[in-house]
């Protein structure tokens, strides 16, 4: 019965620029058969309308969320095809009957909610990745604030000694918030700035994209096919182009 237990990843959304990190992150975890709480902060919201041009509503999440992950990095609306079903709502329930692979179920939590399951060490997740990470999150979580279930949520992931990846999106970095990225490497958190890498060969905005929320997933442990891997091959990525 205790295997039974349905254990997310908690993504926490803050709000930085850098929507469609999230999305690529969100969309990798539910192929890979994980199970997602979301997290988005009042800030992100605006973040949100105005990179996507669409609302996050708590009433309306569900088709909110669907329509943002449907959503390319170029802005293409439908991009990509993906579920969004509750844990014991008809979707899984559907895949499950027609004997389809298990993907992840999205329980959706408001940053409001200090008294949500996330908030409590006792809530059986696996660990939690903040991206984008605005450089107020990555204050609020190294200075143990608490201030939305975002913050709260992230402190209760270090002192569990659960995995936390916060991959921040900010540039250029000033001394306080370098001094608070310090702060989370030493209380055990993965620090991953928004960084794409080149040597893939990425020819597309969408993969740049994906580099980042790849070596997120990386960090967590989570497999993917996200991006091409360094194979110690110069020039590799062109001759596969």
């Amino acid at each position: 019965m205790i295997d039974s237990v349905r254990r997310p990843w908690i993504v926490g959304v803050s709000g930085a620029s850098g929507t469609p990190y999230a999305a690529s992150v969100i969309r990798a975890l539910l192929a890979a058969g994980e199970d997602v709480d979301l997290v988005v902060s009042r800030a992100s919201r605006l973040t949100l309308l105005d990179e996507t041009g669409h609302p996050f509503r708590d009433a309306h999440w569900r088709e909110d969320l669907r329509r943002w992950l449907a959503r390319g990095a170029d802005g293409t609306p439908d991009a990509y095809d993906v579920a969004v079903p509750e844990p014991g709502g008809p979707e899984a329930a559907a895949e499950r009957a027609a004997g389809k692979a298990a993907g992840g179920t999205v329980r959706y939590w408001p940053a409001g909610d200090l008294a949500a399951g996330p908030s409590s060490g006792s809530y059986p997740a696996r660990g939690m990745i903040v991206v984008p990470a605005s450089t107020a999150s990555v204050a609020g979580i190294a200075l143990g604030l608490s201030k939305d279930l975002l913050q709260r949520t992230a402190s209760v992931t270090l002192k569990e000694r659960r995995p936390l990846v916060v991959a921040v999106r900010e540039t250029p970095l000033g001394g306080q918030t370098l001094r608070h990225m310090v702060t989370l490497d030493d209380a055990g958190a993965v620090v991953l700035p928004a960084s794409p890498a080149f040597y893939a060969g990425a020819a597309h905005i969408q993969e740049l994209v994906d580099f980042v929320a790849g070596r997120a997933l990386d960090a967590l442990g989570v497999p993917h096919d996200l991006y091409r891997r360094w194979e110690g091959e110069l020039g590799g990525a062109q001759r596969q182009s």
